[in-house]
């Protein structure tokens, strides 16, 4: 019930604000182009109350408490006056973009502020031991912060390092050394060898990994915080791009790369909320809000039926051919696109409901 409730809390705390960014870039660019707006809504329909009307755009509030929408006049239709489809072709790929746009600028602006805050200096902690694995034969217990493994020490979120010792050391004696309630204690286990778990499920000794605030944080100056929000954003979006080539090559499993849906993303920020409300500090939550604004930006702009990026690509061939492609075909490609996204949708949400992220 708890996680439950965490999730909901990040629902609301990080996917609502990110999905308003983004279609208030699609608004503010509308009106930058004169492009007409017929409907701006806080939440999905269906609508609760009519907020205002100017200057012919009608502001609403709506029951789906999810970020927002905006409706322009003429979005697939270009005999109407004033509409989207009417615009030019600098318009229209400008008014597409912005709202990926807005999502980026979102991004960096939220990791400035994380990075001026301060990251959290984390420990590894043991979360659960499985029965009859190696690390419940040498003694090793939930709650075990590791300090020490094999002579290296561990120093914030080294789950790779610790996991290439252990690897290294196979069916061998690996030293670890861990706090326990306050007293430093030392230990022996001895990894197993490749095939005789499945890695899929655990690791070489049996053990699950948590990472705990140890209450002190490195903070940054406005520049440096600058360049590292920069940096960050520029590494998720090399990193995506990055994905496929490394499921290829089998640096990552396939259950590293899956794809989450609303449900997914809803867990992940639930546990980085619970974790900067735990350590009474935001840059957990502040991060991930900006890594699934520059996620969803960057998911929007792939060249998808349906998707920001499908509709740029139909005005990039109609750039090149030199006129337009029929609005109905454009349409009906649309729809076909929508038809599987939702389909896809449902299939994740299902397998973020049956195989949690966490």
């Amino acid at each position: 019930m708890s996680s439950f409730l965490w999730s909901l809390g990040g629902f609301f705390i990080v996917l609502t604000p990110i999905i308003l960014v983004h279609e208030l870039g699609h608004f503010i660019a509308a009106r930058l182009s004169n492009i007409r707006i017929e409907e701006f809504g806080l939440g999905f329909p269906p609508r609760a109350l009519k907020l205002a009307e100017r200057n012919g755009t009608l502001y609403s509030l709506n029951w789906i408490p999810l970020g927002g929408f905006v409706r322009p006049a003429g979005e697939d239709d270009p005999s109407v006056p004033g509409g989207l489809a009417a615009a030019s072709k600098r318009a229209r790929l400008f008014v597409l973009s912005a709202g990926a746009g807005a999502n980026f600028l979102m991004a960096l602006v939220v990791f400035w502020i994380a990075f001026m805050i301060g990251t959290p200096i984390m420990a590894a902690s043991i979360g659960d031991v499985n029965p009859g694995s190696p690390a419940q034969m040498a003694g090793l217990q939930t709650g075990d912060v590791i300090l020490e493994v094999e002579g290296t020490e561990v120093v914030g979120d080294e789950s790779q390092a610790i996991a290439e010792i252990l690897s290294q050391n196979a069916g061998q004696a690996v030293e670890m050394v861990v706090e326990r309630n306050g007293e430093v204690v030392t230990l022996e286990v001895v990894p197993r060898q490749p095939g005789e778990y499945n890695a899929a499920v655990e690791g070489p000794i049996g053990v699950g990994l948590l990472y705990v605030p140890t209450g002190d944080r490195v903070t940054f100056g406005p520049v440096e915080s600058a360049v590292n929000s920069a940096q960050s954003v520029w590494r998720i979006v090399s990193l995506t791009v990055q994905v496929p080539s490394m499921l290829i090559s089998g640096e990552i499993s396939a259950s590293e790369a899956r794809p989450v849906s609303v449900v997914g993303i809803s867990q992940i920020a639930g546990q980085a909320a619970e974790v900067s409300v735990s350590s009474q500090n935001l840059f957990p939550v502040l991060n991930m809000v900006a890594f699934i604004s520059v996620a969803l930006g960057f998911t929007n702009l792939l060249p998808i039926p349906a998707l920001d990026g499908g509709r740029i690509l139909f005005v990039l061939i109609e750039a090149v051919r030199g006129r337009r492609i029929e609005p109905e075909r454009e349409g009906l490609v649309h729809v076909v696109g929508m038809i599987f996204l939702l389909s896809l949708m449902v299939l994740m949400i299902v397998q973020d409901i049956v195989n949690p992220i966490f």
